[in-house]
């Protein structure tokens, strides 16, 4: 198996979505689509994999070495930093930005809480939005951070509220501290938790800014080149996701089953106007 067919079956498993959403896009770019989504997976799950902050952080370094070309023949044996590193040179992605999204995990490794929503959608800026428009820059190969920046946050967002039961048990606390505590929702309340007015009200504000994110998506769509819808699909899920979550007691898993998340790609994909319905 060659890296790229690696990388592929790596998202088929860890990112269903954007292997979904993938294949709309031009057969002689979906290697490079796997490419990076791979990488995504790679380092979005180093907490999981590593269990303990420090081996976190090591392996976290160890991406960042191979972005600034630093661990030669270390990348060169892996698949997916060797298809990475294959894809920068090819269309050009800008190294800082691909390390600053590992930068930005190293957060994931410790149980500190998320300061206020400022750094929430900071973390989401520098995660998911990039995300989107270094998939995007594959695709049109042109500047979409307009779109992909607020695509991103509401990406983001709507996921850390749909993984909230996850992150509860594992003491991961993305919900803002301030947003928290201006709802009187208490830290301990919430590794215990406890269902309140006040986290629902937290919740809540979350839901509706992501929301406003994506009428700011809607509102610009127009402008996005077209080559890259298939970037954007995965947001396809973003809206059906938060009225879900809207309905669903928040320590209960709220999830759209598989065969619903790839028809609403698919659709997306015929009419680009419903991905920030």
């Amino acid at each position: 198996m060659d890296e790229f067919a690696y990388c592929a079956q790596l998202v088929r498993q860890a990112d269903r979505d954007r292997f979904v959403a993938s294949l709309f896009a031009p057969a002689e770019k979906r290697d490079a689509l796997y490419a990076l989504y791979a990488f995504n997976a790679e380092i979005v799950r180093v907490r999981e994999a590593a269990h303990e902050a420090f081996p976190g952080e090591i392996r976290l370094q160890w991406w960042s070495d191979v972005i600034a070309g630093e661990r030669g023949g270390e990348a060169r044996a892996n698949p997916v930093a060797a298809a990475l590193l294959i894809v920068m040179e090819r269309y050009r992605l800008p190294p800082p930005r691909l390390i600053g999204m590992v930068e930005a995990h190293r957060f994931d490794l410790y149980d500190e809480p998320m300061r206020d929503p400022a750094q929430l959608e900071t973390y989401a800026r520098q995660t998911s939005s990039a995300l989107f428009a270094l998939a995007a820059q594959i695709l049109a190969e042109d500047e979409a951070d307009a779109i992909c920046a607020p695509a991103g946050v509401a990406y983001a967002i709507t996921d850390l509220l749909r993984a909230l039961p996850l992150h509860i048990a594992r003491r991961q606390f993305y919900l803002p501290a301030t947003l928290l505590a201006e709802c009187g929702v208490d830290l301990h309340d919430l590794s215990a938790g406890q269902p309140s007015a006040g986290l629902g009200a937290a919740l809540g504000e979350l839901r509706a800014f992501a929301r406003r994110k994506l009428v700011s998506v809607r509102e610009q769509m127009a402008q996005f080149p077209p080559p890259a819808i298939p970037a954007l699909l995965p947001l396809a899920i973003v809206g059906p996701l938060l009225d879900r979550l809207e309905k669903s007691p928040p320590y209960q898993p709220a999830e759209i089953p598989p065969w619903r998340r790839q028809w609403l790609i698919w659709r997306a994909a015929r009419n680009p106007k419903r991905i920030a319905r």
